[in-house]
C-alpha cells in the first residue's frame, strides 16, 4: 500500500466517522502506529484533519475568545449541574479563589452559606453575584479589564496575590488536553490562573465535555497541577479513567 492510499484511507474513515483513532488505523492499515501519526502530522499540515490526543478530527479543536454573554447561553444544564457539585465542596469559614468564566459564575449563584465565606475572584459579574450576601467578604482583585470575559487580568491582580494563601481554587478553563494540559484563550488570563494555581491549596477545574480535546491560544498548566476536574456525563469514559490514572479526582455530575 502507498502513502498516498494510506491517506486516502485514513480520510475516508474520518469523513465517515468524523474522528480517527490511532491504535484503530495502526491495526486496519497493518502499519506502526509511528506512522500513522506522521500520516496524520502530513495530512494536519495540508489544512485536511485536526490532530487530537491519539487520533485526529475533522472539527478544530482550538478555542476562540467569545463574549460572556455568549458562552454562558451553552451547556447550560450542563454548567449549573457542575456548579451543584462544586459548591458542595465548600465548608463555612472557608477561603477561596473564584477565577472567571461562565461555569464560574454558575458556581458563585449556586453559592449559600450562614457561614463567613471569604472569596478572592478576578471576575466583576461574580463579585455582583455574591454581594447579596452578607456572610460573602468579596476581595475584587483590580487590574485590567477584559470586556469578553469581564474579568481582569495584568500585574496588578498578580502582585495583589503575592503572600496570600487560600484553601479550594475554582478554575473556569478554555480547554483540557489530555497531553497539553489546560488552556484560555488569553495570554494574561493564563498568567494569572498561574498565580492563582500557586497559591491555592487545592485546585478544581469546572469544565463541561465540550472543554475536552479542545486547546486555547494560551497553555495554563499541565494536568499534575490539579487536584480535581468536575465535569458532566457527556465526559468520555475513556477520558475520566486517564485522568484518574494520573491521580487526579473526577466527578461527574448529573442534570
Amino acid at each position: 500500500m502507498t502513502v498516498t492510499e494510506r491517506h486516502e484511507i485514513i480520510l475516508n474513515e474520518l469523513k465517515d466517522k468524523g474522528k480517527v483513532n490511532v491504535q484503530d488505523l495502526s491495526n486496519t492499515l497493518d502499519v506502526s502506529e509511528v506512522t500513522i501519526r506522521k500520516d496524520l502530522r502530513v495530512l494536519e499540515e495540508k489544512g485536511l484533519l485536526f490532530r487530537t490526543h491519539g487520533g485526529a478530527t475533522q472539527t478544530n479543536p482550538y478555542t476562540s475568545d467569545r463574549p460572556v454573554s455568549e458562552k454562558e447561553k451553552i451547556q447550560a444544564g450542563e454548567k449549573n449541574a457542575i456548579a451543584k457539585e462544586a459548591v458542595k465542596l465548600i465548608g463555612g469559614n472557608d477561603s477561596i479563589i473564584l477565577a472567571s468564566g461562565t461555569t464560574i459564575l454558575a458556581v458563585a449563584r449556586r453559592i449559600q452559606t450562614d457561614r463567613r465565606l471569604n472569596v478572592i475572584t478576578s471576575a466583576l459579574n461574580v463579585s455582583l453575584e455574591l454581594s447579596q450576601h452578607e456572610n460573602v467578604e468579596i476581595l475584587q482583585l483590580g487590574g485590567q479589564l477584559r470586556p469578553s470575559s469581564t474579568s481582569v487580568v495584568g500585574s496588578y491582580a498578580e502582585q495583589f496575590l503575592e503572600g496570600i494563601t487560600c484553601g479550594i481554587l475554582f478554575l473556569g478553563v478554555d480547554g483540557i488536553d489530555l497531553d497539553h494540559g489546560l488552556t484560555t484563550s488569553n495570554l494574561m488570563e493564563a498568567s494569572l490562573n498561574q498565580k492563582f494555581i500557586e497559591v491555592a491549596q487545592y485546585t478544581v477545574v469546572v469544565a463541561d465535555h465540550t472543554k475536552f480535546g479542545k486547546r486555547g491560544f494560551s497553555r495554563i498548566c499541565g494536568l499534575e497541577k490539579i487536584q480535581h476536574i468536575i465535569t458532566d456525563s457527556g465526559t468520555s469514559s475513556d477520558t475520566i479513567e486517564k485522568l484518574d490514572e494520573a491521580g487526579i479526582q473526577v466527578t461527574v455530575s448529573s442534570i
